[in-house]
């Protein structure tokens, strides 16, 4: 007689014991735990370990909802169990109101700043991080929320190109080259980029206890003030002057020798990436030195500058091509104003002149267009109509035509694509200069996270501001955990000289070194965790891992049996 077997539960696990060992080796919930203490009457699962467990959620789902969570744990409470070795784990550990619990605490400043202090040094300690290079940036995050007098979300300066609704400011730094985040803060919207940047620098200096540090960042870096404090603090900064620093009439007067033929230029090439490639030629540029004087905390300070006057040739192109193409939407606009017919206005001499040069304002062609107004006066027959006689007036017409500045599309074409960088470390050379710069993307990328589908800061269904500022760290807190999956396997394969395949939908042989994150979960989706009913007893049985979830596993530095703890007898558990 066969041995009757019924299946009494299934679960899906696909990627979640993964992350769960991941945020277990950040030391993720013992931090949290350390420094976010809960109330006496805090029951079931820790602060930390409910943190972790949500952001598993977040990570593998792509949703940060409150009222979501419990239901999706209710759902592999076997698995959650098994991974976080916690027998009487409960669905209610996940409530909406817990949850907005933990967001206030994360909210809390001192707390948080003490977290991410500590957070830091682990990850430096654990991973064997190497700061060298600090890049500092901000992003705007915009909402469809109400103003509101102390609000987080203000109207300002967008880089969303939506300044007609309110947003908040998310300054952030981030170790080089992975893109890891040290420090986060958060501000209102309408706040100025220029005052954020020695904050910041503050809380990274406390975070990595060392010096001679090189921090990039773009032109609102380069204040004078926070050049100042970085040269005093014996460190090193690399940014863009801005135009008010850096005026057309300056950066032309520096360009003069290059066209006379008095400055020659050092060509950039970009690294090669294969041996077979051939070297890109992407820049030119020359270099000099000044000192500068300013005071820091009272204390006068006195420093060596180096100045990069660098030509980008992909950013030149590019300038010419939207330059052509503003020149051609303006003669088109103009052209317009001459076209006759039903329904247009014939203007006169002075309201014809003011959009023309509106148009040519519009357009930033002032000095590239040339225009020419001529008229024509024409005699014509009214005839009588109710109480008017007939009368023959005179008509005057004015007609637009526009010609190119040949000389001056020439001078304005010959300095496109130049952009002046100031460095206080003289060591730096050109080419190092201009690649340093170029690798910006690394921070913005995890912008791009904040914005994307995995971590999405908006829509917000939240209203209160420390609950808003709390859950945008708890995102903080999953770009790490993004990074740092991403930074060890990359570095693998490189140790390995080796490519990952297997990752990319429809196409199972491509191969890469440089696999994303969100690839590699990806390849976790479909595995099961199955309870069956035999003879009395209840088994965990687990979906094999192929090839390619095994090979991610081992470039982690995890055991293969990570999928395995919850094989065999399952008794214990209390699902």
């Amino acid at each position: 007689m066969e041995t009757p077997i019924h299946i009494t539960r299934t679960e899906r696990v696909d990627d979640i014991p993964l992350l769960l060992a991941q945020m277990d080796k950040m030391n993720i919930a013992t931090l949290l735990n350390k420094h976010f203490p809960m109330h006496g009457n805090w029951r079931g699962l820790s602060f930390g370990e409910t943190v972790v467990v949500w952001l598993a959620y977040i990570l593998s789902e792509g949703d940060h909802r409150l009222n979501s969570v419990q239901g999706w744990a209710a759902g592999i409470l076997m698995t959650l169990s098994i991974c976080l070795k916690a027998v009487s784990l409960r669905e209610l550990d996940f409530s909406d109101d817990r949850l907005a619990i933990i967001l206030y605490s994360l909210g809390q400043d001192a707390a948080w700043e003490a977290y991410e202090l500590d957070q830091a040094g682990v990850l430096i300690r654990v991973y064997d991080l190497k700061p060298h290079r600090i890049r500092i940036d901000s992003t705007t995050v915009k909402s469809y929320v109400s103003v509101t007098e102390d609000g987080l979300f203000q109207l300002g300066h967008s880089k969303e190109h939506r300044s007609d609704l309110p947003q908040l400011k998310i300054n952030q730094s981030v170790l080089d080259p992975m893109g890891i985040p040290l420090t986060t803060t958060i501000v209102s919207g309408e706040r100025a980029d220029d005052p954020l940047y020695i904050p910041e620098i503050r809380k990274v200096q406390a975070c990595i206890q060392k010096h001679g540090v090189t921090y990039v960042g773009d032109c609102k870096m380069a204040a004078l003030d926070t050049r100042c404090y970085i040269a005093a603090q014996q460190d090193y900064y690399l940014c863009p002057l801005p135009a008010v620093q850096m005026p057309k009439g300056g950066l032309h007067a520096l360009l003069e020798p290059v066209w006379t033929g008095k400055q020659s230029l050092v060509p950039v090439y970009r690294p090669l990436e294969n041996e077979t490639d051939q070297p890109e030629h992407i820049a030119d540029g020359f270099c000099y030195t000044v000192t500068l004087k300013a005071d820091c905390d009272g204390k006068a300070i006195k420093w060596q500058e180096q100045r990069l006057v660098v030509h980008s040739l992909k950013q030149a192109m590019a300038q010419e091509k939207a330059l052509a193409a503003r020149l051609e939407k303006a003669e088109q606009a103009i052209a317009e104003l001459n076209l006759r017919g039903r329904g247009r206005k014939c203007m006169a001499e002075n309201e014809l002149s003011a959009k023309v040069n509106a148009i040519l304002e519009r357009y930033g062609v002032v000095e590239l267009l040339s225009v020419e107004t001529t008229s024509e006066a024409k005699t014509v027959h009214k005839r009588a109509y109710g109480q008017r006689a007939d009368e023959t007036v005179t008509i005057t017409t004015f007609t637009v035509r526009t010609s190119r500045n040949v000389t001056a599309y020439a001078n304005t074409v010959h300095n496109l694509g130049w952009k002046v960088f100031v460095c206080n470390d003289l060591e730096l050379s050109l080419t190092e200069t201009v690649l340093a710069y170029r690798d910006e993307y690394i921070i913005e990328r995890g912008f791009n996270c904040f914005r994307g589908k995995m971590l999405g800061i908006t829509p917000l269904f939240l209203s209160s501001t420390t609950r808003i500022k709390g859950l945008i760290r708890l995102l903080s807190i999953a770009l790490r955990v993004l990074c740092l999956t991403e930074f060890t396997i990359r570095k693998a394969l490189q140790e390995q000289d080796a490519k990952l395949d297997n990752i990319y939908a429809g196409n199972p042989k491509r191969a890469t070194a440089k696999p994303t994150t969100e690839m590699m979960l990806r390849a976790f989706c479909g595995l099961n965790l199955i309870m069956i009913h035999v003879n009395g007893t209840n088994y965990c049985h687990m979906t094999p891992l192929n090839a390619i979830q095994l090979r991610i596993l081992a470039l982690l530095g995890f055991p293969f049996n990570l999928y395995q703890g919850g094989a065999g007898k399952s008794d214990e558990l209390a699902v």
